[in-house]
């Protein structure tokens, strides 16, 4: 019993601790050393997108909160076809010349919420 209760409280541990940090782009700038392996997070910025040969994507993903802070996305691989401007996303990579480098098919969109707020008929 003991054992198990060691094993597993050690699976825990190393699954958690495994895990990269999700980090939007004023977060990434201001803490993360360069190389370091971390989650972006972010909303895909209005008229930044642009396709590579081979498939690839530069575009820049802005803080989901106001927007200002943004940084410059490299990335290669599947593009989920809920990808667009505005749509938030996570990316996985590193920062690397002022750029963030994202890994091969490590898009993921983010839905977007099927609950808002129903239109005022007073206006």
């Amino acid at each position: 019993m003991v054992a198990a209760v060691v094993l597993a409280s050690g699976l825990v541990y190393t699954s958690f601790a495994a895990s990269d940090p999700a980090l939007s782009p004023s977060q990434l700038l201001s803490s993360v050393r360069a190389g370091k392996v971390v989650q972006l997070t972010g909303t895909v910025v209005p008229g930044t997108i642009d396709p590579r040969s081979g498939g690839a994507l530069d575009f820049r993903l802005a803080d989901r909160a106001n927007g200002k802070v943004s940084v410059p996305v490299a990335y290669s691989g599947t593009v989920p076809s809920a990808f667009r401007p505005g749509r938030e996303l996570i990316v996985t990579g590193a920062l690397r010349g002022g750029a963030f480098v994202a890994q091969p098919d490590s898009m993921i969109t983010k839905c977007p919420s099927k609950y808002v707020a129903a239109p005022n008929p007073t206006t």
